[in-house]
């Protein structure tokens, strides 16, 4: 330290300071260093926020990429499949094929986007399913006809998308050549598909401006697109449009390269069987708006570091003046123990070859290493130093190792991961070594990577496992079934495959929570072990579904006998660990066999996840083996879901309506409003066949809101006719509360339609009043904050009790038909009805007994004081004409069922 009375002379201050340059530079040179360290890693940081925000974008692109893929191989497919299907009858019976009569059968798609025609050899129709073919001049000229005319072969042909020769518009053409019994030419079978019919199948994601889907041939023809606009049957906005040089990939495409001067991520995935490709396209105008928070978040970072580090640094310097040579020394001691600890995990050995009379090598002198190296054998440094590596090893080793050496000698470097026994506790570890040529020798370094080991072999079982039951996952399944078939293949053994799905576990979910749900599912997956075979496997594919792959069966009685024993074993409740009541949880298993129904994994679980969805459609708790007409009846059932789609937007949903009225006066109080779907070429189609599979494949949701606008409509043209309207009610199932857009929809409705909240009330079923908190709790709340009345259908049938009901605020119940037609059963059934209506009536809820369909009924209900009535006594289900009618005649009892 510098003392104040006795001040430096100049060349002393001079010298003190080149004495202690260095140690005065640390603290600039660290900030310095810190400093730079920060915007490095800023700017590093922002780089890789980038990079992350651009690959989960490009994950998302290609995931869906090859699931659209996916579902174009599925959909032509199932196509290919009823061509080859009919191709063969048209065989077996000499040419002979009525397609109206198969249309009529449901073997044929009735789809008005698809059609079927045989065409003879002169070009010209024979049988079709579309009455425009019939008028048709023939197919003679068309390139595909030719091209069959002249090839022998019966393969499936898919052209490029081309102009219809009978109405506008585009198709894309499947044909298949047809054969006499001699061989020749008999003509061709052609199926016309209108691209907005692969459109239909195309999955919906959350477009964003310039987000699409298209469908495309595999040489880049364009069929159809997909925006957030809807279905597009235009070229995109793509200024060149070359097909691409792979099956499947992703690029990005500038703003330059589109009209719309939008940047996007596009990946493409080609079928695996047929010319077509789905193309996605991601724009990343969002990555920017996502990435800038965290940009400034950064930049902010690094400039209050970049003040801090200064503010370090000033002070620092100024205190090195004061602390120079301490400083100095302890920067000197961390420096020497830096140097000492910071390879403490390495072993070294300096190694000096060994040459014999040929000046071959024939061994290695271990000239120099470390303790580290040394405690690797076992020895000390002075014991091992000296010795020749063949010495040193065991002899089991010796031409392995010798070889390491050799080689490095040879080029120079050379490294391997190696596993070792130790010498005292003889436990296996893994060994990173490192061989170094130099002057004198080889440079040897062992590293201890044992640790860093057991976490990648950890890694490997985490990602085959699942995490919930520890049984192999879906990841695991798909990759040991491949091989599975090859095995069944070259042993002529028989390999089967159960798809297994727990009925109703969702339930337990719903009602006891999702740690029960866990809890089950390990449950399940122990007794699933207990009674396969040492040889069987199972995996679990997520949620409720395992699968079971059976190898080496010796008959197909020994997979009659699995299925069974599982169904039995699932059959038994299972014990929950919190004390609650038994749990029943059925299973529904579908089985395939190689090589009956199939020879590859993907149609074998295909086929199996078919035959699971047949044995729950007969009852559930029950297994089924795959057969052939399953495939039909799903082709069936995927026309008829698409029709439903399109016939929701094209207007086809017709509404019926059945009035509810006072028990004592008979006056119209309300209407219920009942869809029905006026099928084009099938008529009026009742509810009972359609709903179901609206609910089961979530399109209830959006025909549920068309539902509610034509609700709304309705009554805004009986206003405007001046005829007294009363309230409507509209049936809303669980899934559409769930989905949290009902409250959003009726208030849209109302407002665009200038009517008041009273006039609708909504009728929802038990199931949706069953929940404690969430979404479905969140939704009927704001339901009623609209003013909106609640009704509860078909109260008795499902889980709530009035005790919900109560908590949450329900306006009334509506009991169902089954309490009014037994109420006169027995006094016991009379009770049980007087009960229900005195405890609603208790909670002030208005209460309407459904299903009144005698005058007896009616007086029973009158002497209950039963608020309203409804049923086929009354009126059935009528028009919006004959409603018209009702709303003007307005009492509707009969002047004997009055009550005085």
């Amino acid at each position: 330290m510098i003392a104040k009375s006795s001040p430096l002379s100049l060349r002393e201050k001079i010298r003190f300071i080149r004495k202690n340059a260095r140690a005065m530079a640390v603290w600039p040179v660290v900030c310095g260093f810190l400093l730079v360290s920060i915007w490095v890693w800023a700017s590093a940081t922002m780089h890789q926020e980038v990079n992350r925000l651009r690959e989960q974008a490009q994950l998302t692109v290609a995931t869906n990429a090859r699931m659209q893929a996916e579902q174009i191989e599925r959909t032509i497919g199932h196509l290919d499949y009823i061509m080859q299907s009919l191709q063969f009858q048209w065989q077996e019976n000499n040419g002979r094929l009525n397609l109206e009569k198969q249309m009529e059968a449901g073997l044929v798609p009735k789809a008005a986007q698809i059609s079927v025609t045989v065409f003879g050899p002169d070009g010209m129709p024979v049988t079709t399913t579309s009455p425009q073919v019939k008028s048709s001049k023939g197919i003679a000229s068309r390139d595909y006809f030719k091209t069959h005319a002249a090839n022998p072969s019966t393969a499936l042909a898919i052209s490029k998308l081309m102009r219809n020769i009978l109405i506008e518009g585009d198709v894309i053409i499947l044909s298949r050549r047809l054969n006499a019994p001699d061989g020749s030419f008999a003509g061709v079978m052609v199926v016309a598909i209108d691209p907005v019919f692969l459109a239909a199948f195309v999955n919906e994601i959350n477009f964003g401006e310039g987000d699409f889907i298209s469908l495309r041939s595999a040489d880049g023809g364009f069929l159809i697109s997909k925006t957030k606009k809807g279905i597009q049957s235009k070229v995109p906005n793509l200024l060149e449009r070359r097909p691409p040089e792979t099956p499947s990939g992703m690029l990005y495409r500038s703003a330059d390269q589109y009209r719309d001067n939008k940047a996007r991520i596009i990946a493409w995935n080609t079928a695996a069987s047929y010319p077509m490709m789905a193309v996605v396209g991601v724009g990343e105008d969002s990555l920017q708006a996502e990435y800038q928070p965290r940009r400034w978040q950064i930049l902010l970072f690094a400039a209050s570091g970049t003040l801090v580090l200064l503010a370090v640094a000033v002070v620092g310097t100024r205190r090195a003046f004061v602390k120079a040579s301490q400083r100095q020394y302890k920067h000197e001691v961390n420096e020497a123990y830096r140097i000492a600890t910071e390879s403490a995990n390495d072993g070294f050995y300096m190694l000096r070859p060994l040459y014999g009379e040929n000046s071959d090598i024939t061994d290695f002198l271990i000239e120099d290493c470390n303790e580290r190296g040394a405690g690797y054998k076992g020895l000390s440094r002075e014991a091992l130093i000296g010795k020749t590596v063949t010495e040193a090893i065991s002899k089991s080793a010796q031409a392995r190792v010798r070889g390491f050496l050799l080689n490095a000698m040879k080029t120079g470097f050379f490294e391997e991961e190696i596993q070792v026994t130790q010498r005292h506790s003889g436990t296996l570890h893994w060994l990173y070594m490192r061989i170094v040529r130099s002057s004198a020798g080889l440079a040897v370094t062992l590293r201890d990577i044992t640790e860093s080991k057991s976490h990648e072999n950890a890694l490997v079982r985490m990602a085959n496992a699942d995490s919930v039951t520890s049984l192999p996952n879906r990841h695991w399944l798909m990759n040991h079934l491949p091989g599975a078939v090859d095995h069944a293949r070259s042993t002529g053994t028989i390999l089967s495959v159960l798809f297994v799905d727990l009925d109703d576990f969702k339930n337990i979910n719903d009602t006891l929570g999702h740690a029960a749900g866990d809890e089950l599912l390990k449950a399940v997956a122990m007794r699933l072990k207990g009674v396969i075979r040492p040889e069987d496997k199972i995996a679990r594919l997520g949620g409720d579904e395992f699968t079971i792959i059976v190898e080496s069966a010796q008959t197909r009685n020994d997979v009659l006998a699995l299925a069974e024993r599982v169904v039995k074993t699932l059959a038994s409740p299972f014990a929950m660990k919190d004390g609650t009541c038994p749990q029943l949880v059925q299973a529904s298993v579908g089985v395939s066999l190689y090589p009956d129904d199939g020879t590859d994994p993907e149609t074998l679980l295909k086929q199996a996840d078919m035959a699971m969805y047949a044995a729950k459609a007969r009852g559930k708790g029950m297994y089924c083996f795959f057969e052939p007409h399953m495939e039909r009846h799903l082709v069936m059932q995927l026309t008829r879901l698409t029709e439903l789609k399109l016939g929701i937007g094209r207007g086809e949903l017709v509404l019926h309506y059945q009035p509810r009225v006072r028990g004592d006066t008979g006056e119209i109080t309300s209407m219920e409003a009942l869809v029905r779907w006026n099928h084009p070429e099938r008529g009026m189609i009742p509810p009972v066949e359609f709903i179901p599979m609206a609910e089961k494949t979530g399109l209830i949701v959006p025909l549920g809101e068309e539902v509610i606008r034509m609700v709304c409509m309705q009554l805004a043209r009986w206003k405007e006719e001046g005829l007294p309207v009363v309230p409507i009610s509209v049936n809303v199932a669980a899934q559409q509360i769930d989905a949290g857009t009902v409250s959003a929809i009726l208030a849209s409705a109302l407002t665009g339609n200038g009517l008041d909240a009273g006039l609708i009330e909504v009728e929802i079923t038990e199931s949706a009043t069953i929940a404690e908190d969430g979404q479905a709790v969140t939704e009927l709340q704001a339901i009623q904050k609209t003013g909106v009345k609640l009704y509860v259908d078909d109260f008795g049938t499902g889980y709530s009790c009035l005790a919900q009901l109560k908590r949450l605020d329900m306006d009334g119940l509506k009991i169902d038909r089954a309490f009014t037609s037994q109420m006169l059963n027995s006094p016991a059934d009379a009770a049980l009805f007087e009960a229900i209506v005195s405890m609603a009536h208790a909670l002030d809820m208005r209460v309407v007994a459904e299903g009144v369909e005698t005058a007896e009924q009616l007086a029973a209900l009158q002497t209950l004081s039963c608020d309203e009535v409804q049923g086929y006594y009354i009126s059935r289900p009528v028009p919006a004409a004959q409603a018209k009618g009702l709303l003007e005649k307005r009492y509707l009892f009969p002047e004997a069922d009055l009550v005085a």
